[in-house]
């Protein structure tokens, strides 16, 4: 990957106030001292161009035809990247894994189209215990899909990177975070 891509990232989520620091309750549970609000790095305009810029060179790297991840932290990575491919004129399919499955319409857990065999890479905006990564995982290989990559745009090396690599999928993270709360752009 593209170092470059991971410090212009980094270099951003500080401009953008994306990066806090302080003491902060995380939803997966427990403290941090720094926060991430991956959201205003994956909407803002510049940040959405990189994030699809490197997550389309990973999809293509290992041979994905889709990209899908949990909503709503995934949905604006997975809508760069899809018009991203469309510009490159190599397209890869969007994907999004509701928490749970509708109960009326189609009565979907996931949105897009998905058919048996796809190469599917699973992207979220921040890898904290992997929960969220680990329900689209799933629910993506009920469909008779490959997960291929697994990807975030922070990992808070909190545990859930390890289970990921643990569980035999691959794991990339444009930034990582250390215990001390020090965040570093990837190699």
């Amino acid at each position: 990957m593209d170092k470059n891509i991971s410090e212009k990232l980094l270099e951003i989520a500080k401009e953008k106030k994306a990066l806090r620091y302080g003491s902060f309750k995380l939803s997966a549970g427990g403290t941090s001292p720094f926060y991430f609000d991956g959201r205003i790095l994956t909407l803002d305009p510049e940040g959405s161009y990189y994030i699809a810029k490197g997550m389309l060179s990973l999809a293509y790297k290992v041979n994905a035809n889709a990209i899908a991840g949990p909503t709503i932290g995934a949905d604006p990575i997975v809508a760069s990247v899809t018009f991203s491919s469309f510009i490159e004129n190599r397209p890869i399919s969007g994907l999004l894994v509701r928490k749970d499955q509708k109960a009326h319409g189609g009565k979907k857990q996931i949105e897009g189209t998905v058919h048996e065999g796809m190469k599917v890479m699973v992207v979220d905006d921040t890898c904290t215990t992997a929960k969220s990564l680990f329900m689209a995982i799933e629910a993506i290989e009920n469909e008779g899909c490959k997960v291929v990559q697994v990807a975030s745009v922070l990992d808070r090396n909190e545990g859930g990177s390890d289970e990921i690599k643990k569980r035999g999928y691959r794991f990339f993270s444009f930034l990582t975070a250390s215990v001390s709360g020090e965040i570093k752009a990837s190699n």
